[in-house]
């Protein structure tokens, strides 16, 4: 097919939008699936994916269409995740596009995620087609839609197509406008291969599947084919489209999106963002990258059971075959044994990693609470990032402590703005800035420590605002904070497990909450156990664990009571040597208790 009759495009929106939906539609309507196999939520074809009801990672597709003008077009379409944790997911897919259907939807209006994306797409240089999807919800708002289309995203109100991805309203108007106003495939004339990675996947029978979009040139069966980023060679033993099921071809061209498999057996070997070219007439130039991901919250992973190791072990190295923006390495714990320090994007990033490894490779895992990176500068000018509480230097070794922030974006309705700006100065933050984005919500530009929204800030905001309210989120600059770091300690032995990185302030409030719940988990002993909060060497909270007792005196009916005196002094002594040389247990369910509650 000519380059001229090819379109690439991405579906974008805030979640829940109907992305998935309207592809399902387009999919239908170009009968690339049958009726027959067509499920809902076709794309998404993780387990996961279909029972949470989002989208976790981008799904290419390669679809023909005839116009109008009866000419057969070929759209390739990439369905992308909404969650503000897979943002690298849509920018990663916007990079393979010319052109972006930016869904509203109807109901809601113009959301966080909608913005951010939009944005996205218009630093990318690319063709947006606002689609108002779910006009025939009765709750429909369309004239709200369009005046916050152009207050917001500054763009003509005329060119938005109304649409339904449920009952099928305005496909047609949808794929004419593909065709019409998304540009040809550009940078097509450049005389070498060039070919944009933009996504692998690991599969155990054939290693490394790169998912590419030809940019010039074209490359098929049997090509070598240089890696540009590091010089890696490699052959080519097979190309294909996605229909969406993977089905080989004979070459892809310029304008085509696809996969290749090649001689390379894992996915760590290919980066994201690279360009492949041809080992004969290479390319000079490569083409424009994106930024490469860098972890964010970071969470140490231990198998409950310490034999399941090795399969945890091999569980995670398949898991960052699939994705680029997960990263482990090994680490011990005195308390949770051999297991691993792990980075990701954000909770929803890790809460989904780690459904994974107990679905996919069935592992029972403790994860410890999550932290952020920290920039610590030493008395002696060294500076070094810490990303665990363990390795916090000393207090008397360290000048200043600098905590990253977060520039957030939160849409809420009027009436929960007291609420909303009550919680972000709990969470230490600072609103900047307030926007009215029509007659019944707010956009409200707020500052935060990025450690401090990570556990139930969207959890609350969801609460306080009946569900209304959203958030979007980059990532801001390091400032200085009165950072500390609290251990707790069992009978006077710390607990690295418990470990965390907490501000001064909050210290005292934190440390009685989780000694509260673990003197309530620790099953009870024969001796008295302090479960203590400490900062430093202070002991800023303190809980017993309830002591179990033996009753001595059962046999003494009646007689002198110096006799059941006795005995009862008896057993005080031998509780008072037992709390000398006796351990405490913590069972591994206190440990799964207390992390999860966290």
């Amino acid at each position: 097919m000519q380059t001229v009759h090819k379109r690439n495009f991405s579906i974008i929106a805030h979640v829940d939008h109907g992305k998935t939906t309207l592809s399902d539609r387009l999919l239908e309507y170009t009968n690339t699936v049958a009726q027959r196999v067509l499920t809902a939520q076709h794309l998404d074809s993780m387990e996961l994916e279909r029972e949470r009801g989002i989208t976790i990672k981008s799904h290419p597709v390669t679809m023909l269409y005839p116009a109008k003008d009866e000419t057969v077009y070929q759209l390739n379409l990439m369905d992308t995740p909404g969650h503000v944790d897979f943002s690298y997911e849509v920018s990663r897919s916007l990079a393979a596009c010319e052109g972006a259907l930016l869904l509203i939807d109807a109901a809601q209006g113009v959301e966080a995620q909608t913005v951010a994306n939009a944005h996205l797409a218009e630093e990318q240089g690319l063709t947006i087609i606002p689609v108002i999807n779910k006009i025939d919800l009765p709750s429909a708002n369309l004239d709200l839609c369009m005046k916050q289309l152009e207050d917001l995203l500054a763009i003509p109100s005329e060119d938005a197509i109304l649409a339904s991805g449920k009952s099928g309203i305005g496909i047609e108007e949808i794929l004419e406008a593909v065709v019409n106003r998304i540009p040809a495939p550009r940078w097509s004339d450049y005389e070498a291969t060039r070919v944009l990675v933009f996504d692998s996947v690991y599969d155990a029978y054939r290693g490394a599947i790169v998912y590419v979009r030809a940019f010039s040139g074209s490359i098929k069966t049997g090509d070598q084919i240089i890696m540009m980023s590091d010089g890696t060679k490699a052959e080519v033993k097979e190309v294909g489209v996605f229909t969406p099921r993977m089905q080989k071809a004979d070459s892809l061209s310029a304008g085509d999106t696809g996969y290749l498999v090649c001689n390379i057996k894992t996915v760590s070997d290919i980066k994201i963002g690279d360009t492949i070219t041809q080992a004969v007439k290479p390319a000079e130039e490569m083409l424009p990258g994106y930024q490469e991901v860098r972890p964010m919250v970071f969470s140490g992973i231990y198998p409950v059971e310490s034999n399941d190791f090795e399969k945890l072990k091999n569980g995670m190295g398949k898991l960052q075959l699939n994705d680029a923006a997960f990263s482990f390495m090994a680490e011990s714990s005195v308390a949770l044994g051999f297991g691993f320090r792990c980075g990701f994007l954000g909770l929803l990033h890790m809460e989904i990693i780690q459904e994974r490894i107990r679905r996919e490779h069935g592992v029972e895992i403790i994860s410890t609470y999550p932290s952020v990176v920290y920039i610590v500068e030493r008395s002696n000018g060294e500076t070094i990032e810490v990303d665990n509480p363990i390795n916090l230097p000393d207090p008397s070794v360290v000048e200043t402590i600098l905590e990253p922030t977060i520039r957030a974006r939160i849409h809420v309705p009027n009436d929960s703005v007291g609420d909303i700006l009550a919680l972000v100065m709990e969470k230490r933050g600072v609103c900047e800035r307030t926007d009215t984005l029509d007659e019944t919500r707010l956009i409200l530009e707020c500052v935060l420590p990025l450690n401090e929204i990570l556990v139930d800030f969207n959890d609350r905001l969801k609460s306080i605002t009946r569900g209304y309210g959203s958030m979007d989120y980059d990532l801001g600059e390091y400032r200085p904070a009165k950072l500390v770091k609290m251990d707790i300690l069992v009978n006077g032995e710390p607990v690295d497990a418990f470990s965390s990185i907490v501000h001064t302030d909050k210290a005292h409030q934190k440390g009685k909450e989780l000694c509260e719940r673990l003197a309530d988990i620790i099953p009870p002993h024969l001796f008295k156990i302090a479960v203590q909060a400490a900062v430093g060497g202070k002991i800023v909270a303190r809980d017993n664990v309830r002591t179990m007792r033996k009753d001595v005196t059962a046999k003494c009916y009646g007689g002198d009571i110096t006799r059941k005196r006795k005995l009862l002094e008896k057993q005080k002594e031998g509780k008072r040597k037992m709390k000398n040389i006796g351990n405490v247990s913590i069972p591994p369910d206190a440990f799964i208790k207390v992390l999860k509650n966290d």
